[in-house]
């Protein structure tokens, strides 16, 4: 009989050397081969997004999640600057020519190909997607496997919203078919996306409604307001769907009349994203008065212990994460009265809505609260609460867990499927 061998005698990538050791429990008193996987026998999910920025910024919480729950995690991305913070979190990256934005048909078939010829040497269970292009790519390159498939359609993208052309009607085409398909879930963040995707005609059994992608309300914490000059932020991407134009206008109009409050912009331009407003002109707005662009800022908390208020004056969102983290640090919003941004702020409760594109009606909001210590305080306790209760990483990495769990129940089980795949 073979020796059974002790439990750091197993060969372990240096990417995993120190991760939790639920997986390696399994595998006590058992003979096995040195392997150069973490755990030869764990379900394995697959993530799939167009930058690996995308993971660090808002996929931390399920990977998390996932990863605590026992399965093995990869992820497919174009790699850039944080393959060494994801495969801290103990995933395996797999790096792809991701062309985020580019809609031509030769390079969508290329990238399926090489996401598909990655998912036969990976041989996965669930394969789960974030944003339209990779919910596309993704989906089209498990055609004829027998994969779980989870396609998280965040705000559903700026295709809807600011692409021109015959793009969206392909996509409008394409994307109800692809999130149809037996073993799948749609995720959305909001009930109008719900309402959307069933206008497109997605059947109701495949969609799932997830309350955005998380906050850690134990690392964001409630604060103080600061002492100074009342001051409100917005922190995001320098984009023209984000309403960057219409704040600055706001401010302008609140300076012309005497009662500007100081503005912070936090946030880079997005060159691959249509609707990027120039760095020259985002610099412009940093040099008028009252107006500082910070451009990224690693430590988020210290935008939300700088500022009064959070403002985000978008077209449309999934969940927005600034509005979520501003909430866990106990800050009231105003936000623009579209999908996404009315999930995150109720009204009257911990923040204010107005009508998109309106500078006059945001100036208004922004005066109402500047002038309102008390009604900011009870914004922001409202907003703390709701973080805590509706949109904290914990809870939301439980329920797409859970999702994951109903869809491994709904199939066969994974033998047929690594059979096809191999």
């Amino acid at each position: 009989m073979a020796r059974r061998r002790p439990i750091l005698d197993f060969l372990v990538p240096d990417q995993f050397r120190g991760a939790p050791e639920r997986c390696y429990l399994k595998a006590v008193n058992l003979t096995m081969k040195p392997t150069n996987r973490l755990c030869r026998h764990m379900t394995r999910i697959v993530f799939v997004a167009t930058e690996d920025w995308s993971i660090i910024t808002y996929r931390l919480p399920v990977l998390r999640a996932a990863r605590d729950a026992g399965y093995e995690i990869h992820v497919i991305t174009r790699v850039d600057r944080h393959r060494q913070a994801i495969e801290a979190e103990g995933a395996v990256v797999h790096p792809i020519d991701f062309r985020r934005g580019s809609s031509r048909p030769d390079y969508l078939a290329r990238t399926v190909v090489s996401v598909r010829r990655l998912y036969k040497e990976i041989r996965p269970d669930i394969v789960h997607s974030f944003a339209v292009q990779a919910v596309i790519v993704a989906t089209l390159a498990t055609t004829g496997l027998e994969l779980r498939v989870v396609n998280s359609v965040t705000g559903l993208g700026t295709v809807f919203t600011s692409a021109r052309g015959i793009v969206p009607q392909v996509i409008a085409m394409l994307l109800p078919r692809l999130l149809a398909r037996p073993l799948t879930s749609a995720v959305v963040q909001n009930q109008d996306d719900v309402d959307f995707l069933r206008l497109l005609g997605v059947p109701e059994r495949n969609i799932d409604l997830v309350a955005g992608s998380g906050v850690d309300v134990d690392v964001l914490l409630p604060m103080s307001e600061p002492l100074g000059e009342p001051t409100i932020a917005y922190v995001g991407r320098m984009l023209e769907d984000k309403g960057v134009r219409t704040l600055v206008e706001a401010h302008r109009i609140l300076r012309r009349a005497g009662k500007a409050p100081r503005l912070l912009l936090a946030g880079t331009t997005d060159p691959l994203n249509p609707s990027s407003i120039p760095e020259g002109q985002v610099r412009s707005w940093g040099e008028e008065p009252g107006v500082i662009w910070l451009g990224h800022v690693e430590n988020i908390a210290e935008v939300w212990r700088a500022a009064h208020i959070a403002v985000l004056p978008s077209r449309r969102e999934g969940l927005p994460k600034s509005l979520l983290e501003a909430a866990a640090c106990g800050r009231p919003l105003i936000a623009s009265d579209v999908p996404g941004c009315r999930a995150a702020v109720r009204s009257g409760a911990n923040g204010l809505l107005y009508p998109f594109g309106d500078a006059n009606a945001l100036a208004a909001a922004i005066v109402r609260l500047v002038d309102d210590p008390e009604l900011r305080r009870r914004y922001g306790e409202e907003s703390r609460r709701r973080a805590i209760e509706e949109f904290s990483s914990a809870r939301i990495g439980r329920e797409i867990v859970g999702i994951y769990e109903r869809l491994l129940r709904s199939s066969s089980g994974s033998g047929a499927m690594r059979q096809r795949l191999g």
